[in-house]
């Protein structure tokens, strides 16, 4: 007689713990999720109706204006062009502003807050670990904010182009507020802000020096990739004689000035040109044979963008890894289910 052996339960199945936590972020940033939302659709809206009605008639109105050929009378849409401009520049401050209400939203909850509270040393010390609950709180914010980020950029740019070339007073590619909210590198700087205001929450632990210590950081890396921008790619040298005036147009400028007959280069003391005696006594005086600038024409538009990006993508890369480092000093790589003390 054989005995049979008892069979073992069935093992089981504990549902995988990443579902859990991010229904879970997603309940307890609600609010900010709603307003987020919000916040792209009716920018993204609003950047619809600059790129089509409102440009539309702007450019029939520039068309009704330019026909009067300089008569003392003219009928034209003025409104039309108010209206364009005046969305315009509210619409492209809007999206320039997303990446700095990141950085305040992140500073001031996203990790500061539960740390503050204790919540997330309760949530240590029960189910989910400190690295996967820092994982979480980057990957799926960032998520939506380089989803609803590259959706109005990408409109913005669209709305954008729609009036190059139709608008007379349509802002130039290299136009600073321009540039900025109609390509990638908003997106980054979007990035930007979150990875700041994780870190700094970290750091402080209280919610209100992280939302102001955010908001500040955030301002000071954009001011170093502004102030890099110009440099991240080789610009291009205009170079014109004494006989003409110094080079000017459209671009980006780097650097402008007089040139030598040995060809070093000098500030340009911008006297009013040689026909001016004392200006000529002091273009002579300095040996000045020529001007030249330094710029990016239209043609550095996606160099620029991208070579930016890459920057502010790395900035992000070692926010990130210092995150994670300010994280495993506060816990010391706490395991999951240890208690932990804030």
């Amino acid at each position: 007689m054989t005995a049979v052996a008892p069979t073992a339960p069935p093992a089981t199945r504990h549902p995988s713990p990443a579902p859990r936590l991010a229904r879970w972020l997603l309940r307890l940033h609600r609010p900010a999720l709603r307003v987020w939302v919000g916040i792209v659709v009716v920018l993204s809206a609003a950047l619809l109706w600059l790129g089509g009605p409102l440009t539309d008639a702007s450019a029939a109105a520039w068309e009704q204006y330019n026909a009067c050929a300089g008569a003392s009378k003219c009928a034209y849409d003025q409104p039309a062009i108010i209206r364009y401009k005046e969305v315009y520049s509210a619409t492209t401050f809007a999206v320039l502003a997303l990446p700095f209400l990141v950085a305040a939203w992140a500073g001031a909850t996203l990790t500061s807050r539960e740390l503050e509270t204790g919540t997330a040393q309760l949530t240590w010390a029960q189910s989910v670990s400190p690295v996967r609950w820092l994982t979480a709180k980057l990957a799926l914010p960032a998520t939506l904010v380089v989803a609803g980020t590259a959706l109005v950029v990408a409109l913005h740019h669209l709305a954008w182009s729609a009036g190059k070339g139709r608008i007379d007073t349509a802002k130039s590619w290299s136009d600073f507020t321009t540039f900025y909210s109609g390509g990638p590198l908003t997106v980054a700087l979007a990035l930007l802000g979150l990875a700041v205001g994780v870190l700094v929450g970290l750091l402080w632990r209280r919610s209100l020096p992280a939302l102001g210590t955010s908001v500040v950081a955030t301002t000071g890396v954009f001011a170093i990739v502004h102030t890099a921008l110009p440099y991240l790619w080789p610009s291009v040298t205009q170079v014109r004689s004494r006989a003409q005036d110094a080079p000017s147009g459209a671009g980006i400028a780097v650097d402008d000035g007089i040139l030598t007959s040995t060809g070093a280069r000098l500030p340009n003391p911008y006297c009013g040109g040689d026909i001016f005696p004392d200006c000529r006594a002091a273009y002579d005086k300095l040996d000045a044979v020529g001007y030249y600038r330094d710029f990016h024409p239209l043609a550095h538009y996606w160099p620029l963008q991208l070579t930016a990006t890459a920057l502010t993508c790395a900035i992000v890369a070692v926010l990130v890894f210092a995150s994670y480092r300010v994280l495993k000093s506060r816990t010391g790589g706490t395991p999951r289910g240890a208690s932990t003390t804030g």
